[in-house]
């Protein structure tokens, strides 16, 4: 479902990560990981067509790279916190990638539209204002508008940054559910791992300091990594623990 092979990605003439290399399979929950700057959420806005591809090649869905500019994407996308029109109510927002790249009726555009509230638990909230809602429902309806064209992969932007425990364990299992039902391929941009072990098949990890990919796998294997920038990363309490017994 997505192809990358040697991609640099980073803004003008100074690259922030190189020679990108990884393959998400058809179906599969994938993780892109980092620490704070590491390029995670630039990495996504080249996988999305946001910034043009200088250095290497991305193919989406078999589709080559993503344009904007080409018709239809095949993609839904998830932006961080929701990114809802605060001047739209629910259904609205929800029914918006349906006007824009659709010729149906308003009237099914409108169905189609809380339909895809029904799938996230949320057709009781289609008249409400983003601003009513609270920050899980509001996740949960930019999750329905990135399902609106019938995607078969997904894009979501740090989905439970924000959220209580409870939230967005809840929001876990709401992603994984629509990956079974829906055959979905979902791409997850995090830095919550208690979400990564819960939903994630495999992982790529970005390193800031080598402007490298360090990692790519289950994380759960990568716990026990070899190499330690990894195995601190999936291992926090331990360095922790560490920290404290060396002071």
């Amino acid at each position: 479902m997505l192809d990358v092979r040697g991609l640099t990605i980073g803004w003008g003439e100074v690259p922030l990560i190189r020679n990108i290399t990884f393959r998400v399979n058809r179906g599969e929950v994938f993780g892109i990981l980092g620490g704070s700057g590491s390029g995670k959420s630039t990495l996504l806005r080249f996988l999305i067509g946001l910034e043009p591809v200088k250095t290497g090649e991305i193919d989406v869905a078999g589709n080559g790279p993503p344009n904007l500019d080409d018709g239809l994407p095949p993609y839904g996308v998830m932006f961080q916190s929701g990114a809802l029109f605060g001047s739209m109510n629910v259904v609205e927002n929800v029914a918006l990638p349906l006007e824009e790249w659709t010729d149906l009726p308003p009237d099914a555009i409108r169905a189609i539209a809380r339909a895809k509230l029904r799938i996230v638990g949320l057709e009781a909230a289609a008249e409400k204002s983003p601003a009513e809602l609270s920050g899980g429902m509001r996740k949960r309806a930019a999750i329905a508008r990135a399902l609106a064209l019938e995607p078969s992969l997904v894009f979501l932007d740090e989905p439970s940054s924000g959220l209580d425990p409870i939230t967005s364990a809840e929001l876990d299992e709401l992603i994984l559910t629509l990956s079974r039902a829906l055959g979905l391929t979902v791409v997850v941009v995090t830095h919550q791992l208690d979400s990564i072990f819960r939903i994630a098949d495999r992982v790529l990890m970005l390193d800031r300091p080598s402007r490298s990919v360090i990692a790519i796998g289950d994380p759960r294997a990568l716990r026990d990594s070899d190499d330690p920038r990894v195995r601190d990363f999936f291992n926090p309490d331990a360095v922790a623990e560490r920290i404290a017994r060396e002071h």
